[in-house]
């Protein structure tokens, strides 16, 4: 369709006012959530572990894993799973570069360091990478399912077998994406995920983790709990000194009203999220083969999904649009729509970071990333490179199947498309740019 462009002077397309709010609205809280909390306030359980267990047995048996244990968010539950399978000074742990800090800038906690891996063309661990990162002290490999997209786990876990590594998933996107029919965080050794009120898996401010593991459980469970770090669950003869005390020094108990809504929550979760996966399906597919953007999803028919589509994307191709960033082409969106939440880049990556340059946490007028390290992890940084050259934008997140609405939105992204030439000119491709968390 040939329309003068909103950026470029036109007439936007429409108002996401204009949309039922119904569309977007997550997380879905219902009247018996409200009760579920305020019961938890009446009877002042907010510091009470019974229905944080109710909880945890409901979700292992609905994740299919042995164990699960809360904490107080999803930082900590990944920090937890750093110490259940033993990570210390001088480990590496190997991570995508392209996440959110919470993935693997702890593992400064444990004096290990962090070492960056590739992305490939669907964000996700690039297992073609994997091997370059491994060095003597490698410990584990930390897969992020990106954005709700299964990472390449056929691949990467034989890489995990050959070097005798661990695997810890990060399942903080993607709460329900299976992998060829598999819920992704039942492939490695241990899962842990955020449930905070962004996510697909939205229960206030909260964390989780889940493994087969007797051991990983029994010192994750020790390492940031006080009044379960006892008899009843930790009964290793490594660990049973400990009683009593948290292992590192934190407290990650997890708040009941999160527990009471997590609950709620896991009641309608499936439902809830076939009904987004079959909304932005739709989307993608009236999309589908525009030039300059690409719906990142599985291939269809093998048996993979995208759980929640938490904050879904598209690969962007600048060639493909006259060279223009991704940022003007995002611009040229919100134009279309204003109100629309499209941005592009997703996280930056990490080893750009300061942080991961030369941020001394101990004092010791060392940076930290390498304070006890065998070899100098920062070098490899040179290698995630291509990284940078991956673009993506932000599509609209769609929680209600209302294909008269969502036609709206597809003909907001064809219109950018196929008038792209109106956007050239004073605005030459930049090689784009990376934004962080604050854009997404």
């Amino acid at each position: 369709m040939k329309k003068k462009l909103a950026l470029v002077g036109g007439e936007p397309l429409f108002h996401q006012n204009d949309v039922p709010h119904e569309l977007f609205r997550w997380p879905i809280i219902t009247k018996e959530d409200e009760e579920a909390c305020l019961k938890v306030i009446r009877d002042n359980s907010f510091s009470g572990t019974n229905i944080t267990t109710e909880f945890q047995n409901r979700f292992a048996e609905w994740q299919g894993r042995k164990h699960a244990i809360s904490y107080t968010n999803g930082t900590m539950s990944l920090s937890a799973a750093m110490f259940g399978i033993g990570l210390g000074m001088g480990d590496e742990i190997i991570c995508p570069t392209k996440t959110y800090w919470a993935s693997v800038s702890q593992a400064i906690n444990f004096g290990a360091s962090a070492v960056f891996c590739n992305i490939n063309e669907n964000l996700s661990m690039d297992p073609d990478d994997l091997e370059r990162c491994i060095g003597p002290r490698t410990k584990a490999i930390m897969v992020v399912h990106y954005f709700g997209y299964p990472a390449d786990m056929d691949r990467i876990m034989p890489i995990a077998k050959k070097y005798n590594l661990k695997v810890i998933e990060d399942v903080s996107h993607a709460h329900g994406s299976l992998y060829k029919g598999k819920k992704v965080g039942n492939f490695g050794d241990v899962a842990a995920m955020s449930m905070m009120s962004g996510k697909s898996f939205a229960a206030g401010e909260y964390g989780i983790l889940v493994t087969d593991d007797d051991l990983i459980f029994q010192r994750a469970m020790a390492y940031g709990h006080y009044e379960r770090n006892n008899a009843n669950f930790v009964t290793d003869p490594s660990l049973t000194p400990y009683h009593n005390i948290p292992l590192g020094g934190v407290k990650g108990r997890a708040n009941q009203l999160c527990s009471a809504l997590a609950l709620g929550q896991l009641d309608y979760y499936d439902e809830r999220i076939a009904e987004v996966d079959r909304a932005m399906n739709y989307f993608c597919d009236g999309i589908e083969g525009l030039n300059g953007i690409h719906p990142v999803r599985p291939p269809k028919g093998s048996g993979s999904t995208m759980g929640g589509w938490y904050y879904p994307q598209g690969k962007y191709f600048p060639e493909e649009v006259g060279g223009i960033s991704s940022g003007r082409f995002a611009e040229a969106l919100r134009a279309e729509v204003p109100g629309l939440g499209t941005w592009e880049g997703g996280n930056f990556c990490l080893h750009t970071h300061s942080f991961f340059k030369d941020f001394d946490f101990y004092n010791i007028g060392k940076p930290s990333r390498i304070a006890f390290a065998e070899r100098d992890v920062r070098l490899l940084d040179d290698g995630c490179k291509p990284s940078e050259m991956k673009y993506c934008i932000t599509l609209p997140s769609f929680k209600k199947f209302m294909p008269e609405y969502i036609d709206k939105y597809i003909e907001a992204f064809k219109t950018v498309s196929e008038n792209y030439e109106q956007l050239i000119g004073g605005n030459e491709f930049d090689g784009g740019r990376w934004y962080g968390s604050e854009n997404q």
